[in-house]
């Protein structure tokens, strides 16, 4: 079946095999410097995405599928994907000193290597939910792959703040089967309404003007990634301009409000 991405899917598998290549293998922020950025999609597939986005947003219940959070309070939702690694600890200090919390979609593999963090997000206020165990695609794993996928995964995280437990599909890779699949399983699977476009761009005043005031409206789910500097280096902006604007900080569950 064919499945919709809204990433790069190339540059999120060879990205994942970089960062995992060998059992334990632990990358620097040194290794930035080999770091290959997503090709920015052309405006077909955003146009495609978007649609899509919309239609499932209206068109299934927000306890399967959710793509952005209500709309009646002035409140944003940052989320930051395919952690945790060595940079987490700066992206947690960096949020602490903003007075943030936000929602952290981590990679099971990457939770297994470093338990220690895993215990930061928490005591940081912060949620913590799945983004798959391998980061392999959703819609190319049997039923039973992705089973596992969730179960190993959410096996490693901190008890759900949420009566099912969020997941984020990787890559953004869905199709009906799989967000069903997830669903049946007893998790509800969460996209987002803004892309930073952090993966594309190694500036940080490009990530602060993606997710400037003109282009948010209350209730959105932003997607971000850790181990990435300039996405460390856009936040205090990217915060401070959205709070000037009367924004306010959800974790995603709170922005839902469960």
């Amino acid at each position: 079946m064919a499945y919709v991405s809204d990433r790069n899917g190339e540059r999120d598998r060879g990205e994942h095999e970089r960062r995992t290549r060998g059992q334990g293998s632990k990358y620097s922020a040194d290794d930035m410097a080999g770091y290959t950025l997503a090709e920015r999609p052309s405006t077909w597939v955003r146009t495609r995405s978007h649609l899509l986005k919309a239609a499932l947003h209206y068109g299934i219940p927000d306890d399967v599928l959710v793509v952005r959070g209500p709309t009646q309070h002035r409140a944003v939702a940052l989320t930051f994907d395919d952690g945790p690694d060595e940079m987490t600890h700066e992206f947690l200090a960096c949020l602490a000193e903003l007075g943030v919390r936000a929602t952290f979609f981590v990679i099971g593999q990457h939770a297994s290597e470093h338990p220690d963090v895993m215990l930061e997000y928490v005591r940081g206020g912060h949620e913590v939910a799945s983004h798959g165990y391998t980061h392999r695609a959703f819609p190319k794993l049997s039923s039973g792959e992705l089973l596992d996928e969730l179960s190993h995964t959410q096996a490693l995280l901190p008890p759900s703040r949420s009566p099912r437990p969020l997941v984020r599909p990787p890559q953004g890779a869905k199709t009906p089967r799989s967000i069903a699949q997830v669903a049946a399983a007893g998790y509800t699977t969460v996209l987002w309404s803004l892309d930073s476009d952090d993966c594309r761009t190694d500036r940080a005043e490009e990530v602060v003007s993606r997710v400037s005031p003109a282009r948010v409206s209350p209730g959105e789910i932003v997607l971000l990634h850790e181990f990435q500097k300039w996405t460390l280096q856009a936040l205090p902006g990217l915060v401070k301009q959205l709070r000037d604007d009367g924004y306010s900080f959800l974790t995603v569950s709170e922005l839902l409000g469960r």
